[in-house]
C-alpha cells in the first residue's frame, strides 16, 4: 500500500490540493477529517477509498449546476447558505427559463468538489438534488432593468462566509448533512422550549433537543429526517434571536 504526503495548500480557503478525489464513480472522497490545511496522508487506492487522478483530470472549475430544484421553495438566498456549509459562495443564478436549475459559484474548486460530494443526491423540498460541474468558468451578474435580476446574487462579500478566515475551526468540522444540527452563539435568554417551537415553526419534526454547555451557548437539535435538517439549516441559520445574538447552525458529527 502506498500512501501520498502532501504539503500544506496555501491555496483559497486553506484546502488542500486536489489530489484524492474520484470522479469516475461519481462520488468525490476528500483527504480525511482534520487534514485540511495541515499535513496529511491520502488513503491508498488500494483501500478503495480513493482513486488517484491524473493532473489533469481535476476539475479547476468552482461553478457548480445544480438541476432538479423545487423552484417554487428555492431561493438564491437559500442555495447560498446551503453551499455555504461546505464552502464560500461567490454568486448564485437561478435560470429564468427553466427555474429548476441554478448556478452556484464556490470560492475555488475544492470547495466546489466537497459540495458535490455531501449535497449531490439529498432530498431538498420534495426533489432529490443533482449536482455537477458546470460548463460555465463564473457567473455572469446581470444589469439594472433586466427582468430576472431577482434571480441572480452576488455573495462575495457577504459575512456569512465560514472559510474566510485562515485556519478556522470550520475547516476541522466538514461533516456530511444528517438529521442532527449543531446549534452556536444562543443568547442566555432563549430557552429549550424556545428553539423547539422555532424549528417546528414551519411543519418540521423536533425529535429530540439538549444544551451541550452548561451556559447554554449551544445546543444540538434532532430534526425529523435529513431533509427537514436542510430546510431547517437554510430557514433559520443567522436567524435573530435577539440581544445581539444570530443563530449560528451546522451539520452535527453527534447524534444525541
Amino acid at each position: 500500500t502506498q500512501n501520498i504526503i502532501f504539503s500544506p495548500y496555501p491555496g483559497a480557503a486553506g484546502f488542500p490540493p486536489a489530489i484524492g478525489f474520484s470522479q469516475g464513480a461519481g462520488l468525490l472522497v476528500p483527504t480525511p477529517p482534520g487534514s485540511f490545511g495541515s499535513l496529511g496522508t491520502i488513503p491508498s487506492a488500494v483501500s478503495g477509498q480513493i482513486t488517484l487522478p491524473s493532473a489533469n483530470s481535476v476539475p479547476g472549475n468552482s461553478v457548480l449546476l445544480v438541476s432538479n430544484l423545487n423552484s417554487e421553495a428555492i431561493t438564491p438566498y437559500g442555495l447560498f447558505i446551503l453551499f455555504g456549509v461546505y464552502g464560500d459562495v461567490h454568486r448564485v443564478k437561478i435560470m429564468f427559463k427553466k427555474k429548476d436549475n441554478a448556478l452556484v459559484q464556490m470560492a475555488d474548486g475544492i470547495q466546489a468538489q466537497i459540495a458535490i460530494r455531501h449535497l449531490n443526491g439529498l432530498r431538498l423540498y420534495g426533489r432529490v438534488l443533482r449536482i455537477t460541474f458546470s460548463k460555465h468558468q463564473t457567473v455572469q451578474l446581470l444589469q439594472e432593468g433586466q427582468e430576472d435580476l431577482y434571480l441572480t446574487k452576488d455573495y462575495t462579500h457577504s459575512p456569512l462566509h465560514r472559510f474566510k478566515k485562515p485556519g478556522s475551526k470550520n475547516f476541522q468540522n466538514i461533516v456530511p448533512p444528517s438529521d442532527t444540527l449543531h446549534l452556536s452563539n444562543i443568547p442566555p435568554s432563549v430557552t429549550d422550549h424556545d428553539l423547539k417551537n422555532l424549528f417546528t415553526s414551519t411543519g418540521s419534526t423536533v425529535e429530540a433537543f439538549r444544551f451541550i454547555q452548561k451556559d447554554g451557548k449551544m445546543a444540538l437539535i434532532q430534526m425529523g429526517s435529513v431533509e427537514e435538517a436542510l430546510q431547517a439549516l437554510i430557514e433559520f441559520h443567522n436567524h435573530d434571536l435577539g440581544e445581539n445574538h444570530h443563530l449560528r447552525i451546522s451539520f452535527s458529527k453527534f447524534t444525541i
